[in-house]
């Protein structure tokens, strides 16, 4: 009889428990539930934010062979103008430019190559947007000694010295010689101590991978494909008899048909741009640059099913580049195939967790479905991402203002 009533008891508070669990969550949904003034809602349209068009020069060597000792490829002008293409208004203690200066200074005093630094930097800041645990004021461009959880990691007094403790970093991974001037990196030592498995032993941005972010399985590949981006050529006269001096010289004949394809996009001639990379692919059917640049000129020359058809083709070859399914993503949204768009939108924040326009993408694609209350979640969550970003913000407001008291 006692086990009987032991029994009964336990399964008496079992069924309270799930019973109380159940009218919880009933009411935390019931607490989190958003109304809104229809009539409002009517007038409303979100802004889209913009494409990621910048496009790619051919890069034959394999990302596994770029060493992290080396020259730089890009100029400090191209560096700059890179940075402010993707982020108006970084959030840094000092002008781009002084940032730029900084790096070129630091790292080839280490002889370590400057522009992809910079471009490991754009990483880990989401281009000075941050948004993670670091905050501007750590003038910390690499993440160091962040651990997550709110841990924000290393301070630093200035920008340059901030920029002098990566270059460290990088160095401790890279040589056993230690740096030319006194070390400011505050984990270079415990690298050295703790990790010799590793001190001085990684030569390449790749060899990054699983090492600097965890698990970071493409993380030297990432940094590598923005670099690609940050040295493309301009428009100007200089640059188009350049690229065709490559063309009569050059043996790459599909590289160099790229070269020109990008002097012609800088120069806003879409048609001949299209002809030099669908070229280039006669040429090479599976050339990765090729089919991405192909595929921004025909979004430019609003051929969006083509361009949609581009961008599969070059997502089989790279799976990994968060621009391509963001961008696919905004033309299937343009054609209101909102399911198939968040699914790439979601695989771009996935590659790059602060991607913070990705987010605002999703928003209107639940918007335009009339999700509304999932929509504005979208839009919330995306300006925690980027507390800067006007569009967002402006699309924030909007919806905001349509939420009842």
């Amino acid at each position: 009889m006692k086990k009987f009533f032991s029994l009964a008891l336990t399964v008496i508070l079992i069924l309270m428990t799930v019973n109380y669990a159940a009218a919880e969550e009933k009411a935390e949904d019931n607490a989190e539930k958003i109304e809104f003034n229809k009539k409002m809602l009517k007038h409303v349209k979100l802004i889209d934010a913009s494409a990621r068009d910048i496009p790619m020069t051919v890069m034959r060597e394999s990302p596994e062979e770029v060493t992290i000792f080396g020259k730089p490829v890009a100029t400090r002008e191209q560096m700059v103008n890179f940075i402010k293409k993707r982020n108006a208004e970084p959030k840094i203690n000092c002008s781009v430019e002084e940032l730029v200066d900084f790096y070129y200074e630091e790292a080839e005093r280490e002889g370590i190559r400057p522009d992809i630094a910079l471009c490991q930097a754009i990483k880990e800041t989401g281009t000075w947007n941050y948004g993670g645990d670091v905050v501007p004021e750590q003038n910390n461009y690499c993440g160091l000694g962040t651990t997550g959880g709110g841990v924000k990691g290393a301070y630093f007094e200035t920008p340059q010295l901030g920029v002098r403790a990566q270059i460290q970093h990088l160095r401790a991974y890279t040589s056993t010689t230690p740096p030319q001037l006194e070390i400011v990196d505050p984990r270079y030592e415990l690298i050295k101590k703790w990790r010799p498995q590793i001190f001085g032993k990684i030569k390449t941005w790749t060899g990054l991978n699983g090492i600097w972010a965890v698990p970071g399985t493409r993380y030297g590949h990432e940094i590598l494909n923005m670099w690609q981006q940050a040295k493309l050529p301009d428009g100007s006269d200089k640059s188009l008899e350049y690229a065709y001096e490559l063309l009569a010289t050059d043996s790459d004949k599909a590289a160099a048909y790229v070269y020109r394809g990008l002097v012609y996009f800088a120069r806003e001639n879409y048609y001949v741009a299209q002809a030099d990379f669908k070229a280039a692919l006669r040429l090479e059917p599976e050339l990765s640059e090729a089919l991405f640049n192909l595929a921004l000129t025909q979004e430019k020359l609003q051929l969006t099913t083509a361009a949609i058809e581009t961008y599969d083709k070059y997502l089989e070859l790279n799976p990994d580049n968060s621009y391509a399914y963001y961008n696919r993503g905004r033309l299937e949204l343009a054609q209101k195939k909102y399911n198939t768009a968040i699914v790439d939108f979601q695989s771009a924040l996935e590659i790059e967790g602060r991607f913070a326009d990705a987010q605002n993408e999703i928003a209107i694609a639940n918007f335009r479905q009339g999700k509304y209350e999932e929509a504005l979640k979208d839009i919330r969550t995306a300006a925690k991402i980027n507390t800067t970003n006007k569009v967002i913000n402006e699309n924030l407001e909007r919806l905001e203002a349509c939420v009842k008291s």
